[in-house]
């Protein structure tokens, strides 16, 4: 879900055709077609990798890939329409909120019976979590990633200041940061969640199937939040469309303190004035309640095969390479992308990315979000109420019951509330 919002579009229908070096031809057999096209959704810092390693997968599997750069936030529908007409890619880099949707709509390969089911004790828990659906599993773990206190070391020395482990500490810094300048709050709301399961939270309970979104806890959650703005101790953009790239700015420049964010973002603050030095980032746990039990919310991506897919046994033996232990330490080692294998962070070079390093911890005790179809409709109606909460509209009870409604309308109507 993180990326919905912060995603610079990237140009589509660029293909790269990458064959097995000496033309050795397909190693598969039967009707398998021996050409896998792949999307890749990943963004332009990024891309480049992914698409170095699939070359490389290809010339020691002897199949054929073509790999396609899309747009993230046109990939999910583009994927559809084509997968729906028996078309588009045989592998396809899902986000993880995706995979149970396409698993419902019959768009993706049911991987329970194959190789790429077998043996998954080395992938972290829920990353692996994110692949599953009704019991079956249609996906492999690409990369994980979730949210942790990003901070500026020399700001925060220079003021004496120790990286927040609570909210309340976070409040207490601010006098020494330059007040509202200490912290950039995004309004978004997948940034909204780590106040949310902090507190004890959740959206839904898929379990019980009940809407929780305007439980007790929530609404602390959110006036949490909304106490660090009035206590000058933050400032946020009250316009939601630009609040990242505001967010982004003020950090890179050195004007915000601290920010919570992703791995992603790291190689965006690394060009910013700021972070010159790039040792000047510091990277924490998400602050918490008085004992400073902070939770995240797990992302990432995963591989999923297209339903209908004629390169079968290609599409699984790219994937297993792509996956590979060997594979992840590259991705970790050139951008700094988490692992979700745990033999991963066992490598030198990951171990040496201080990045990587730093987020480790964060990713292993990441918060699983619900694996339901529906799960990436949860965010639209909480994007409003956490704005509006935000920028002092409504009160959170009174903004969270709405979006309890909003669930139950449109959403997920099965659901009871509370």
């Amino acid at each position: 879900m993180r990326r919905t919002t912060l995603v610079t579009a990237m140009a589509t229908g660029v293909a790269l055709v990458l064959t097995a070096c000496g033309g050795g031809g397909s190693s598969t057999s039967g009707t398998d077609s021996g050409e896998v096209t792949f999307w890749d959704t990943s963004g332009p810092n990024e891309s480049p990798v992914f698409t170095k390693i699939a070359n490389d997968c290809a010339s020691k599997g002897g199949y054929k890939v073509k790999a396609e750069t899309v747009a993230f936030d046109q990939a999910l529908n583009n994927y559809k329409t084509a997968a729906q007409g028996g078309q588009g890619p045989d592998v396809f880099r899902s986000e993880v909120a995706w995979v149970p949707q396409l698993a419902k709509n019959g768009l993706i390969t049911d991987l329970s019976d194959t190789d790429l089911a077998k043996d998954t004790g080395d992938f972290l828990e829920v990353p692996l979590g994110s692949t599953k659906y009704d019991g079956k599993t249609y996906g492999v773990p690409q990369v994980t990633d979730s949210l942790a206190l990003l901070y500026n070391k020399k700001k925060l020395a220079d003021a004496g200041v120790e990286p927040p482990k609570t909210w309340d500490e976070l409040k207490a810094a601010a006098a020494k940061l330059g007040g509202e300048k200490s912290f950039f709050l995004n309004n978004d709301a997948y940034y909204a969640l780590p106040f949310i399961y902090g507190a004890g939270g959740d959206l839904v309970d898929a379990n019980a199937k009940k809407i929780v979104v305007n439980s007790a806890d929530n609404v602390k959650a959110l006036q949490t939040a909304k106490g660090l703005l009035d206590a000058k101790a933050a400032t946020t953009a009250l316009d939601p469309t630009n609040s990242y790239a505001n967010m982004q700015a003020a950090f890179s420049s050195g004007d915000a303190a601290m920010v919570i964010n992703g791995p992603w973002a790291v190689a965006d603050y690394l060009k910013g004035t700021a972070f010159t030095d790039k040792a000047n980032l510091g990277i924490a746990p998400v602050p918490g309640d008085s004992a400073g039990k902070g939770s995240a919310p797990v992302g990432g991506h995963d591989y999923v095969i297209r339903q209908g897919t004629k390169a079968k046994q290609s599409s699984i033996k790219f994937i297993q390479c792509m996956s590979s232990t060997e594979s992840q330490a590259q991705v970790a080692k050139e951008l700094g992308l988490l692992p979700t294998r745990k033999s991963a962070y066992s490598n030198a070079d990951v171990k040496a990315n201080a990045v990587v390093s730093a987020f480790e911890p964060v990713a292993k005790a990441a918060h699983a979000r619900p694996w339901i179809p529906e799960g990436g409709q949860l965010f639209d109606p909480l994007k409003i109420a956490y704005a509006d909460v935000l920028a002092g509209k409504k009160e959170a009870k009174a903004a969270l019951d709405e979006v309890a409604k909003a669930y139950k309308d449109t959403v997920v109507p099965e659901y009871s509330i509370g």
